[in-house]
């Protein structure tokens, strides 16, 4: 008998959608943050958030300080809900992101940084939520209801929103013109071919995420699915941190997962995944360039710094297929649930 598909693999299929939706319907939002942007002339955008919300807030934080160059600084939300600071944002931009926007520590964060001078935005799932009722301005992402636990169109979608302010604040016509072409990369992403990677990562007792620049921050998000799906204990690095210290636990068939997108970082990360090879270990590239036998080769937007989220959809269906084989239900971690409320 054929097994039911997840709620992760339908979920992690209704991504595209969701981005579509998103891009049609908060067109003027994302003019509005232009304008925002362009008046206030901020020195600093801060973000808060937890758990793959943070993740989809560090590609933001590449994507950015790359094309708008702007420094972008996260601000753990304790500060504000733990330790009762003031926040001194006078012009700054301070930017949440949540799917439920329930968790009173980042409305706490929220409510400091507007205290404190920031223009706030909320970048939420549930615009009627406690954080989207206090923010100035509401990003709904329109990723719709999710019921795994393991966020996968939500956070498609959320990254998908910090691009276009992005490209709102900097005015960059690639940029604009890939985000258009997003929807479409997507869908065919859940396509791509990652069955040889099974074996490696059915087996594995740990592993590393790898990526530079926005791949790093999609290599975070690979990381905590690993983790929070199949049981799989992952770690998270730049690949050119990965060449210091934590290239001394690389062995011989070591997996190393990397996250290679045809951007200025290319030639760098290329020559960093010969190296890892170089010590025995079993190397594993989601790219849309030919980067050795065990590449995913994956859509492209035609830009580098969103193609990582690309990316990211091959390797959400990976993993789920990853959880099952290890004997788990990728929908219903039994030490979590959907929605964690911290303070």
């Amino acid at each position: 008998m054929t097994e039911a598909p997840s709620l992760m693999f339908q979920e992690t299929a209704e991504a595209a959608d969701a981005v579509e939706r998103l891009f049609e319907r908060e067109a003027e939002t994302f003019a509005e943050l232009g304008r925002v942007i362009a008046d206030r002339q901020p020195a600093v955008v801060s973000t808060s958030a937890r758990g793959s919300s943070d993740h989809a807030a560090s590609f933001f934080k590449y994507l950015f300080e790359i094309h708008a160059g702007i420094p972008v600084a996260s601000i753990g939300p304790s500060v504000a809900s733990v330790y009762d600071a003031s926040l001194k944002l006078e012009r700054a931009l301070h930017i949440t992101i949540s799917q439920s926007g329930a968790s009173p520590d980042i409305v706490a964060a929220q409510n400091s940084a507007k205290k404190g001078g920031a223009v706030t935005v909320a970048v939420v799932n549930v615009p009627d939520s406690p954080l989207g009722r206090a923010a100035d301005i509401v990003l709904p992402i329109h990723a719709g209801p999710e019921r795994s636990v393991a966020a996968t169109k939500s956070f498609v979608a959320s990254a998908a929103a910090l691009a276009g302010i992005a490209q709102a604040a900097s005015g960059d016509a690639a940029l604009g013109d890939a985000l258009i072409r997003l929807p479409q990369a997507l869908r065919q992403a859940c396509s791509v071919d990652w069955e040889p990677l099974l074996p490696l990562l059915r087996d594995a007792a740990s592993l590393y995420t790898a990526g530079r620049g926005p791949a790093f921050a999609i290599s975070l998000e690979a990381a905590l699915k690993a983790k929070e799906t199949a049981q799989l204990h992952a770690e998270a690095f730049s690949l050119a941190e990965l060449m210091h210290g934590p290239m001394q636990l690389v062995d011989k068939g070591f997996p190393v997962v990397a996250f290679v997108p045809e951007d200025a970082a290319l030639e760098s990360s290329s020559q960093a995944l010969v190296k890892l090879r170089g010590l025995g270990a079993e190397v594993a590239a989601f790219s849309s360039r030919d980067l050795g036998p065990l590449t995913v080769e994956t859509p492209s937007t035609g830009h580098g710094h969103l193609d990582p989220l690309v990316a990211l959809v091959g390797y959400y269906r990976l993993i789920e297929r990853v959880a099952r084989a290890r004997g788990l239900n990728p929908d219903t971690p039994d030490k979590l649930k959907k929605v964690t409320e911290t303070i």
